[in-house]
Formats: C-alpha cells, sequence, structure tokens
C-alpha cells in the first residue's frame, strides 16, 4: 500500500470517529432539547438546522471531500461518500429513541400539586389539580408553568396538526363544564366554581385552572399581568 492510501486509510478512520461522535451529539441533544412532538425527519431536520448537529456534520462532510479527493482507489471513494451518508441515516434512527428518554420525564395530564407547598397555595393548587382531573387532556405536559392562589397553569406539547381548541370544545361538555367564552384564540369553561382555560401555543398549549373568579396565567397578579402566556420551550 502506497503512503497516499496509507493517508487517505487514516482519513477515513478520522472521517468514521468524527461521524460517531456527531451521532453521539445529535442523541444527547435531543434528549435534552428534542421538540417531543416531532417526528423522526422533523427532529433530525430540526437538529441538523437549530441544534450542534449541522456543526458536528461540517467536520465529517470536510474530511470526506478530501478523501473523496485523495482517494487511489473505488473502495475508499465509496467508503468516504458511504460514511456522512451512514451517519445521517442513524441520526434519523436514534432520533425517536433520544426524543422517547425525554417523554418518559413528561405527563399526559397537568400536574399542579407540590409536596411541601404551604397554604393557602396548598389549598389553591389542589382546586385546581382537581378541576385537570375531571377533564379529558391531550399532549404532554413537563411541569413547567405557575401554581398557588392565582390558578395552576401547565404549558403542553402536541403535533401542529392537533386542533386544541376543538378537542376541548368535545372534553369540556361531556365532563359536565360550561364553556363561557371563545373566540378561536382561547376558550374558558366554569364548573361548580372553578374555571379552566385553554390557548393553542406554537408547538402545542397552555392550560390554566382556578377560581372562576380570577383572570386566567396570573394576569391578575401584580407583576405577571400584560406578561407572555405562551412558554418558549414547550
Amino acid at each position: 500500500m502506497t503512503g497516499r492510501a496509507v493517508s487517505v486509510v487514516v482519513l477515513l478512520a478520522v472521517e468514521a470517529v468524527l461521524a460517531l461522535l456527531a451521532v453521539l451529539v445529535h442523541s444527547g441533544f435531543m434528549a435534552v432539547y428534542g421538540r417531543v412532538a416531532d417526528t423522526a425527519f422533523e427532529g433530525l431536520a430540526w437538529g441538523l438546522t437549530a441544534g450542534p448537529s449541522g456543526m458536528a456534520l461540517g467536520p465529517v462532510a470536510v474530511v470526506a471531500v478530501v478523501g473523496l479527493v485523495l482517494s487511489p482507489r473505488l473502495w475508499m471513494r465509496l467508503t468516504a461518500v458511504a460514511i456522512p451518508v451512514l451517519m445521517l441515516l442513524v441520526m434519523l434512527a436514534v432520533t425517536p429513541l433520544a426524543l422517547g428518554q425525554k417523554i418518559g420525564k413528561y405527563d399526559s395530564s397537568p400536574q399542579c400539586v407540590i409536596e411541601g407547598m404551604d397554604e393557602p397555595m396548598a389549598s389553591a393548587d389542589r382546586e385546581s389539580q382537581r378541576a385537570f382531573d375531571s377533564i379529558e387532556h391531550i399532549g404532554l405536559y413537563s411541569g413547567g408553568g405557575m401554581s398557588g392562589v392565582g390558578g395552576c397553569s401547565r404549558g403542553f406539547a402536541i403535533s401542529e396538526d392537533v386542533d386544541v381548541l376543538q378537542h376541548y370544545r368535545s372534553a369540556l361538555p361531556e365532563a359536565g363544564w360550561e364553556v363561557v367564552e371563545d373566540d378561536g384564540r382561547h376558550l374558558r369553561a366554569h364548573h361548580e366554581g372553578l374555571a379552566f382555560e385553554v390557548m393553542p401555543c406554537p408547538g402545542g398549549g397552555i392550560v390554566w385552572a382556578g377560581s372562576e373568579d380570577d383572570p386566567a396565567y396570573g394576569q391578575g397578579i401584580p407583576g405577571l399581568a400584560g406578561t407572555e402566556i405562551c412558554p418558549h420551550d414547550l
């Protein structure tokens, strides 16, 4: 084997190691920051454009081009091209696995009660939880949101093609709730002195439960009134 061929073999080995590292980076990123409502292809595309996966792909592509140009043999050129292709296929395969790890940390319904909470916040959280438990929910809940005497709100992630408001238009009356507001942007319902609101957001939505006398999402609490309602990360 000539010196040039040996150099190309070394380049191919470096390319393979970089590709493996890129897969590990992508998997770790998606397990922490991936959008749980994405498909495997959507998750891969998002990771390559918005995450470090695209930056990890760069060095692999550069080494592949160098190896392709310098390779004196056909199998070497084919290997140089095959490594990044295989890397993308493996990324596509591990994306749902990584998202599955993240989904395992989510709840299928909003949870408000927190151990060790002092009164009167603990009682308010229990009332909000009672409201949530009476309704059939959709989406995946990460637990982020506000809670306490102003009610409890929780954000949820769901596929963009799901009509969130339409679900609750059906689910609330079935659970005995009366829809009192529905303007196409949010929905509010009352039941036995409690109130429930839902608002679609990019990538999901946010729900709130509390007293029917309170404005939703803490908008009646000093310091929160007028703040943005939709969570930035669902």
